[in-house]
């Protein structure tokens, strides 16, 4: 029974599953962003690369159920491959963000850098706990998420910042 665990071709095997179920899972990962955001054919594309690459490794892992390696391959391969497709789809960061900004003090200021920093904003005055605050709404690329953070920051570090997801029915201003 442990002599498996030192064949060179167990280990081989439960890499190759191992690698297999990364790719797959990371597929996986990536149609389901891809499906939430309505992008349908790039979702086809990875389902079915996807599917042909878990009919590969699950058939293998049942022809060769005498190597408990492969079970452990398959496994820790489905695991790191959800990870390894969130790294992935981070680094990709397609989509469109609503940041939502609450400022006491600093509203029209603030708007001003954003919309100077090519930023479309909408200014709503609103009442919070201690009084008149200005809610700033500003959709925005994923990928320039960060670039918003940082100018509220250093605007106003005191102001409230979310962010959330979203799917753009219709376009108006956009950052070009």
């Amino acid at each position: 029974m442990f002599e498996i665990f030192l064949s060179p071709a167990a280990w081989l095997g439960a890499l190759g599953i191992f690698a297999l179920r990364v790719s797959d899972m990371s597929c996986d990962t990536l149609r389901m962003l891809f499906v939430v955001r309505g992008r349908k054919g790039v979702a086809w594309g990875l389902g079915f690369v996807q599917s042909v690459i878990f009919v590969i490794a699950i058939t293998t892992v049942l022809q060769h159920l005498d190597n408990p390696l492969n079970v452990i391959g398959y496994a820790a391969g489905f695991a790191t491959g959800n990870v390894v497709g969130m790294l992935i789809e981070e680094r990709l960061a397609i989509g469109h963000v609503k940041v939502s900004i609450v400022t006491q003090r600093f509203g029209t200021m603030l708007s001003q850098v954003l919309r100077d920093s090519g930023f479309g904003v909408t200014e709503i005055p609103a009442r919070g706990r201690d009084g008149m605050v200005s809610m700033l709404s500003v959709s925005v690329l994923r990928k320039d998420v960060s670039k918003v953070q940082d100018i509220v920051h250093a605007t106003d570090a005191e102001a409230f910042v979310i962010s959330e997801d979203v799917r753009p029915l219709r376009h108006g201003y956009w950052r070009a």
